[in-house]
């Protein structure tokens, strides 16, 4: 593996990291000045997490017994929701690496210690990013159900895999990649393989031209004979074993944990997203003054019902976000269900409020060199996650109708 290079001087991050608040925002501001060039361009933004990586927020969630911030999901939640008003693609590539690194900090995981640590280190020493690649072309979202066709073979003292991602989001600047695969057994078993990102073999098909979220990198990656240490088979399992309530309930609760930060720091991305939108918007409606009104149109009590009725969406998402991040830290952990309505609602109300700012600002809202058009291309893509809405209505329709007959 090449090596990587070194950001920091200090071997370990402090016990505790409470994100400073006028950092963050000054860190908003910065990234949402080149947002518009790296939406563009859809290049990746390599100087964002040199930046990130400088003030130690990259290895934020990564255990604290290897270095890392041992954030909570608060602390977490402020640094992506501020990431993301400045430039949302960004931040879903650290939203993937701080879910990863809080599934490594848990005391359920199955990873070999030493992989932990690695992982944990080279995010704490040289940003080290890490995402789980798991989408195939056949397959799609194995939250459908299915076995992957990407396969491991036992050869020798190691695996070799062969297989196909799709939507690999941040591919370009990882340098870890938890691989969604199975084996070639009799009786495959289904989980986790750790592929250095410059293992021989791994290759990249740069298909990413995305609507919204561009500069994510979300490319294919095509596995061709890679070799890695039998030991990087980290959590391999008979495939009902990943049944969300299979096994024990520590099994369970780990699902539901984990599922509940994915939707919280998802939800904050594009939350932020819509909250930049609103923001336009008010400056735009306080300093557009057409000749006609003799005023600004901030001054049209049909504007300010509108811009009333957006604050009200974003007002629920902030209640709900806050409500489920302070049950996270404090152990009270929502249901699936109740996360999969949480990401339901917040998304929907994210979407809603952008399309009220582009109603109320017509074509100037649509122009490119505005950022509104951006904004609502980037909410859009929030639909796209796991869970998806029929899934989420479909299991809470289902609990409502089961206790109803109980």
């Amino acid at each position: 593996m090449s090596a990587l290079p070194l950001r920091r001087s200090a071997p370990d991050l402090p016990a505790s990291i409470a994100p400073d608040a006028a950092l963050l925002e000054k860190l908003a501001q910065q990234f949402a000045s080149t947002a518009e060039d790296f939406d563009r361009s859809g290049a990746y933004p390599h100087a964002n997490f040199e930046v990130l990586q400088a003030h130690d927020l990259v290895a934020l969630v990564a255990p604290r017994e290897f270095g890392g911030g041992g954030a909570s999901l608060e602390a977490a939640r402020s640094v992506i929701a501020a990431v993301a008003r400045g430039e949302p693609a960004t931040a879903l590539i650290l939203t993937m690496t701080y879910l990863q690194h809080h599934a490594l900090g848990r005391s359920d995981n199955r990873w070999p210690s030493a992989l932990r640590e690695r992982v944990a280190r080279d995010a704490v020493a040289h940003g080290a990013l890490i995402n789980a690649l798991r989408v195939e072309p056949l397959l799609g979202s194995p939250a459908r159900g299915g076995l992957p066709a990407t396969v491991a073979r036992r050869e020798g003292d190691g695996w070799r895999i062969d297989g196909h991602k799709l939507y690999t989001t941040g591919i370009e600047g990882l340098h870890w990649l938890a691989v969604w695969g199975r084996t070639d057994e009799p009786e495959p078993r289904v989980g986790t393989f750790l592929v250095p990102r410059d293992a021989p073999g791994v290759r990249i098909v740069a298909s990413w031209d995305h609507l919204g979220l561009r500069a994510s990198g979300s490319h294919e990656v095509i596995f061709e004979d890679v070799a890695i240490p039998l030991a990087h088979a980290v959590d391999l399992r008979a495939p009902a074993e990943w049944a969300p309530d299979a096994g024990s309930q520590t099994d369970i609760d780990a699902h539901a944990t984990q599922q509940a930060w994915m939707v919280v720091l998802l939800g904050s991305l594009y939350d932020a997203v819509a909250h930049a939108a609103r923001d336009w918007l008010v400056g735009f409606l306080n300093q557009r003054a057409p000749s006609g009104l003799g005023a600004p149109l901030a001054s049209l009590p049909r504007v300010q019902e509108h811009v009333g009725e957006i604050d009200a969406l974003l007002h629920v998402n902030h209640v709900l976000l806050d409500h489920a991040t302070t049950a996270v830290d404090q152990g009270r952990t929502p249901s699936a269900v109740d996360s999969g309505l949480l990401k339901y609602t917040v998304t929907n109300n994210a979407i809603r409020a952008v399309e009220l700012a582009l109603q109320l600002s017509g074509n100037h809202g649509l122009t490119r060199h505005n950022p509104l058009e951006r904004h609502l291309r980037d909410v859009l893509c929030g639909r796209i996650h796991t869970p998806q809405n029929d899934a989420v209505l479909v299991a809470a329709g289902k609990r409502a109708l089961q206790k109803a007959t109980a």
